[in-house]
């Protein structure tokens, strides 16, 4: 599957941005969608994920109650919307697939298949 991420930007804090992953090539079902930031000089980090089929989700603490991931089954896509954003949420967003289970989702060495990156930054 390959995976296509954009709707990335330059906003001002406190704004908002939707980011999409749109898969093609075969469908997500089946599939867990994460994704992930990286901000210049740090590591990788975990954002939120999505159970394409059954619809769980996860986030991580910095972005609960401000992100939100969801998935349009007959797109193929899934999407992260980004509110009241910070400029600490500045990074390159990254989307990706996996098939590890729940409990692993958080951790990027489980996921194998990754997108292009789209670039968010907020500005203060």
């Amino acid at each position: 599957v390959q995976l296509q991420a954009s709707g990335g930007g330059l906003v001002q804090a406190g704004g908002s941005l939707r980011l999409s992953c749109a898969a093609s090539g075969r469908t997500l079902s089946g599939y867990r969608l994460g994704w992930f930031r990286q901000a210049p000089g740090k590591e990788r980090k975990f954002v939120s994920a999505i159970q394409f089929s059954g619809g769980s989700t996860r986030y991580a603490d910095s972005v609960k109650g401000r992100f939100a991931i969801s998935k349009d089954t007959a797109k193929n896509t899934v999407f992260l919307q980004m509110n009241s954003l910070k400029p600490e949420d500045t990074a390159v967003y990254y989307c990706a697939t996996t098939r590890i289970v729940w409990s692993e989702i958080e951790n990027d060495r489980h996921y194998d298949n990754w997108g292009q990156g789209t670039q968010v930054t907020v500005s203060s």
